[in-house]
């Protein structure tokens, strides 16, 4: 699959999803990199103003994850995360954060994911790790 491809297949499940309501953007994949962008405004403040930490979590799981599945032969595999850490250490209140998934372990089974969340200057703002796993697709009956 081409970058171009691994951007459009991400536009294409994005639709009526989480990363949707978000306005999560997936915009640059390189060999052993995805990275995404949402946009700081009130839709991911928590009360006082700033970006929500769960905000940075979702943007995080959602860029980890769809780097699992372009990078993974996903024809048999679904993946799914099953853990997450995160540690927030700047706060924002508008402009991009942007998250950067590379792979600390890539196991046929389950892999580990670094990811960094900055802002448009380049400030770190949230460190990630996600643990993803590639379990079986079921097969159908038909």
């Amino acid at each position: 699959m081409t970058n171009e491809e691994i951007l459009e297949l991400s536009k294409k499940v994005s639709k009526n999803t989480l990363m949707e309501t978000l306005d999560i953007e997936f915009t640059e994949v390189g060999e052993d990199y995805l990275i995404a962008r949402m946009p700081v405004t009130s839709k991911v403040h928590q009360p006082d103003g700033v970006l929500h930490g769960g905000a940075s979590v979702a943007l995080a799981e959602s860029v980890g994850s769809l780097a699992s599945y372009v990078f993974l032969d996903t024809n048999d595999f679904i993946v799914r995360g099953i853990e997450i850490s995160a540690n927030h250490l700047k706060s924002v209140s508008e402009g991009y954060v942007f998250a950067k998934a590379t792979y600390l372990h890539k196991g046929r089974t389950t892999q580990l994911w670094n990811i960094r969340i900055t802002d448009e200057a380049e400030n770190l703002i949230s460190v990630v790790k996600l643990t993803t796993i590639t379990l079986p697709k079921k097969k159908s009956n038909a």
